[in-house]
């Protein structure tokens, strides 16, 4: 049975072999992205790509992502979820289409990874007479004639909607009509999608784990997307060719494949087991906090699922720069960091373990992901710190707990324990046992109801997401990115060349920047900067743009890039040069979009303001700016 790093590296070479090009993985942090704090799967980098623009490794491409979705993360512990995973991605841009997609990916997981063809069951989509999508009945005829070559029982079942499958069952079925389920788009439903999102219909493929018999909490009848755990989903084939319009639904350009595929979920499937922590991603883990707990994985399931899951999340945040903190993704890591410190003391370890799994989690990794070498002593110096100062928070709430010994616990009492101190509900509970404290009757609602309303402040999706329909491709966006260009070119001409780009965001309403700078600009270094950009902006500099060999771009070229980025061979450079001039004033690696014209920023009479600098990190500052 083949393991999950060589299923990774499977996927990589077949699909290679059919003619895709590899594509090194975004950074968990998108850049200049607005519409979300993490990446969370392999096509949310191609946006523009999907939406007809040409990408420089052509029309199929490959890559592994990894990616965070921290929404749910209070419910990790089951069998299948994580908030850290790696989606296996391939597309085509234009080129092929339905039938190609869906006979390579069922050669690749029978042929390949030797799953049994009678496991796998397939879903697609129903249609919507609303907005005057059809039926998807092609790929339900492709998978048929799948079925038929292998002997297979084929039949179509429509089932539409999630109440109907747990009402009528699987009714001997292997291919399957559902509605909202087999609809992607970035914002979930089809009804909710805003105008210039992309979209598409989609077939989606699940293994069946016919050892777990089906949990009736979920429903009467078992289906493909029951939550009971016998059948898991393994991979995701987007037909990504609509576009929302005013009007309705207009056909993209191209008609695209966007594929995601979870490795972990591959590879249970490969080793027939429901539960993904016994794969060689975690396996690993899990033997170490059996070791250091001196309890079985067995006894003790949630918690090591929990401190396995996180502990990984927060070691690839680390990896791409993230530091814990009390804003955005710092926040995400610093409570993945302090939950699974949490769940140790459920396991009975209480002194210092997290640099142990971290340098387990590197050794997993570091072969494929190569940058972990150089950075691996760095990551673990920031989870030993982060555990250190969650210890002594733990220790200022129990000096905190003490001093309420004189009154009634109350669930606000209980909950600041918890936000606050970082104490775990079970530990408040058992030291107020222990130390005869009295605990208001009422406290349970009043706890759950401070809870929920912590879920709503953490939700991992910025505000407003997706207000701006493409997530940053409008006209104001690519003022925005223009804007960040001149003013990166202004803070090295100003401050030095030290100054180093360590990421940004665009919205609609303004740009934030981050860059290397050791010490507080003053006003009159951000006044320079100002006049810099906007005596640029009145110059009208042409904006063009070329594809180069990377280290051309780098070394020849001198082009500036956002410092941790991963670039392929080939990388899009832009240049703002003024007219009649040959020396561009900026040239940066860039995947756009920008304006053609810098005068374009001064439409309306708008000029480019800094509205606040101030510290990000350690040695790294953040600028806001407007054109007001």
């Amino acid at each position: 049975m083949l393991n999950a790093q060589q299923i990774r590296q499977k996927y990589l070479d077949f699909f290679q072999a059919k003619g895709h090009q590899y594509i090194p993985a975004a950074l968990l942090v998108p850049q200049n992205d607005p519409t979300t704090l993490f990446t969370g799967s392999g096509m949310q980098p191609l946006i523009p790509y999907l939406l007809g623009e040409e990408h420089p490794k052509g029309k199929r491409l490959v890559n592994s992502q990894p990616c965070i979705r921290a929404q749910d993360i209070d419910e990790i512990g089951d069998n299948r979820h994580t908030t850290f995973f790696e989606m296996l991605g391939n597309w085509s841009l234009g080129d092929y289409f339905k039938k190609e997609q869906i006979n390579w990916f069922f050669e690749f997981l029978t042929k390949e990874i030797g799953l049994d063809p009678k496991k796998l069951y397939v879903t697609c989509f129903y249609g919507n007479r609303q907005f005057g999508i059809p039926k998807d009945t092609e790929s339900g005829s492709i998978w048929e004639e799948i079925f038929k070559h292998h002997a297979i029982d084929h039949k179509q079942v429509d089932l539409i909607n999630q109440e109907n499958g747990s009402k009528i069952g699987c009714q001997d079925g292997r291919i399957f009509y559902y509605q909202e389920k087999n609809w992607w788009c970035r914002v979930g439903k089809i009804e909710d999608m805003p105008i210039n999102e992309p979209g598409g219909p989609d077939t989606e493929i699940f293994y069946l784990f016919d050892q777990v018999n089906h949990d009736p909490k979920f429903g009467k009848y078992c289906h493909p997307n029951c939550d009971c755990g016998r059948f898991i989903e393994i991979g995701n084939s987007v037909f990504m060719e609509y576009l929302k319009t005013i009007k309705g639904f207009s056909p993209l350009p191209n008609k695209n494949v966007d594929f995601g595929g979870g490795l972990e979920r591959i590879a249970a499937a490969a080793i027939n087991s429901p539960d993904i922590f016994k794969i060689s991603l975690f396996e690993p883990i899990i033997r170490k906090l059996e070791f250091l707990s001196k309890k079985s994985y067995e006894s003790e399931t949630t918690a090591m699922r929990v401190i396995a899951d996180h502990l990984r999340g927060a070691f690839f945040l680390c990896l791409d720069g993230v530091i814990p903190s009390n804003k955005e993704q710092g926040y995400v890591l610093r409570r993945l960091i302090r939950r699974a410190i949490r769940f140790s003391f459920d396991l009975g370890i209480e002194n210092n373990f997290i640099s142990q799994i971290g340098e387990i989690i590197g050794n997993i990794f570091g072969d494929y992901f190569t940058q972990i070498k150089d950075k691996n002593n760095e990551i673990i110096q920031i989870l030993i710190k982060e555990e250190s100062l969650f210890r002594q928070t733990l220790r200022k709430g129990i000096r905190e707990l003490a001093k309420l010994k004189s009154k009634k616990l109350t669930g606000a009492d209980i909950f600041k324990l918890y936000d606050t101190y970082g104490f775990p509900l079970e530990l408040v509970l058992e030291e107020a046992f222990k130390n005869d404290l009295e605990i208001d009757q009422k406290w349970q609602e009043e706890y759950q109801k401070l809870i929920q309303d912590q879920k709503l402040r953490s939700q991992t999706a910025t505000k407003g997401t997706f207000k701006g329909g493409l997530g940053g491709h409008e006209l104001i966006h690519k003022k925005y990115h223009t804007a960040t260009h001149l003013m990166y070119r202004a803070l090295r001409d100003v401050l030095g060349d030290h100054v180093i780009q360590h990421g940004s965001n665009i919205t609609e309403e303004r740009l934030r920047f981050d860059f290397s700078h050791p010490q507080k600009m003053t006003p009159a270094e951000i006044k320079e900067v100002e006049d810099i950009v906007n005596q640029k902006i009145m110059e009208d500099l042409i904006v063009t743009f070329e594809e180069y060999p990377t280290d051309v771009a780098i070394n020849q070229l001198k082009a500036q890039g956002a410092f941790g980025d991963r670039y392929s061979d080939k990388v899009k450079v832009y240049k703002m040069t003024p007219k009649n001039e040959q020396e561009p004033f900026s040239i940066e690696i860039c995947g756009g979009p920008h304006v053609e014209h810098t005068n374009q920023l001064a439409q309306g009479g708008k000029r480019f303001k800094i509205i606040k600098e101030e510290s990000s990190s350690a040695g790294i500052r953040r600028i806001k700016a407007q054109l007001i």
